[in-house]
C-alpha cells in the first residue's frame, strides 16, 4: 500500500469515527478518542504521513 492510500484509508476510518459519534445517541467521549488514536497514530500511518510530509516541503509534526 502506498503511503497515500495509507493516509486515505485512515482519514476515511477516523471520519467514520467521528460520523458515528455525531449521531444523536450517548457517547462515550473517552472510547471515541481511543479509538481516533488508535486509527491516527499506527505507526504505519505516522510513518507514511512523515514520508509525505517531507515529499511535499512541509515540516513533519512532532
Amino acid at each position: 500500500m502506498t503511503d497515500q492510500q495509507l493516509a486515505l484509508q485512515a482519514i476515511g476510518q477516523a471520519q467514520l469515527i467521528l460520523e458515528d459519534y455525531l449521531q444523536p445517541r450517548p457517547q462515550n467521549s473517552e472510547r471515541i478518542l481511543d479509538k481516533l488514536v488508535d486509527v491516527l497514530e499506527r505507526p504505519d500511518v505516522m510513518a507514511a504521513v512523515s514520508r509525505l510530509q517531507r515529499r511535499s516541503g512541509l515540516e513533519p509534526r512532532q
